[in-house]
């Protein structure tokens, strides 16, 4: 049952492989982080309006990133649109649903921010002469980027775990690239113990740079 020898050798000679793999992983974190961003801020803006029409984009669109398996997200990406001639690389169809996703989850972390500012605070600064711009950038917003930037943190890692589904649909991000290459040498357990260890020490890296960066500059 344990009779098992180690080639570890293998693993060192293709580490240039699980660099690039880890390399596309990041990019694509970071890039559906960013677009997921924009989105969720603008998804903020549509639930404190006053049309209806912009509310109801704004929870169906949450209501489908949250209730939906990201898995499922990608599969309609990339087999689903390709039904109405919509054919994407399998690059663009991960990084489309991933942010999709991630649109969903950071609207509610914006929100619960939003709402942990107390009302009388926007009121308190308008009565002092400030702006409704100014009131934002100056009292509202420093607020809600002290309370969201740790639930952020987590999502970006979060969407870091996301990406690894890209496999599914031939994506050599790392865990597509670990799983080639196990392919290649039939050594999975060195290569995906390989993996498991970058993954870990990027979201530590990435969670040790945020808790940092909190306790410095928005004294959390």
């Amino acid at each position: 049952m344990f009779d098992y020898t180690f080639h570890w050798r293998v693993v060192w000679k293709n580490i240039p492989e699980l660099i690039q793999g880890a390399s596309l992983t990041l990019q694509l974190t970071i890039f559906s982080s960013i677009i997921g961003l924009l989105i969720a801020s603008a998804l903020v803006l549509f639930q404190q309006s006053n049309s209806k029409y912009l509310r109801s984009i704004s929870s169906i669109w949450v209501s489908l990133a949250r209730n939906t398996p990201a898995l499922l997200q990608i599969y309609m990406a990339y087999f689903g649109l390709g039904s109405f001639g919509i054919h994407l690389s399998s690059y663009v169809a991960v990084l489309g649903a991933i942010s999709f996703n991630n649109a969903g989850y950071m609207t509610e972390i914006l929100r619960g921010g939003f709402s942990s500012v107390p009302k009388n605070q926007k009121f308190a600064a308008e009565g002092l002469g400030l702006s409704k711009l100014q009131t934002y950038i100056y009292v509202i917003y420093p607020q809600v980027l002290r309370t969201v930037f740790l639930p952020m943190t987590n999502q970006f890692i979060w969407a870091m775990m996301g990406t690894s589904l890209g496999i599914i649909i031939g994506l050599q991000e790392l865990t597509g690239m670990t799983a080639f290459l196990q392919s290649q040498t039939f050594r999975p357990f060195e290569f995906y113990f390989i993996a498991a260890l970058i993954y870990l020490f990027i979201a530590k890296a990435v969670t040790l740079s945020a808790t940092l960066t909190a306790k410095k500059f928005l004294r959390i």
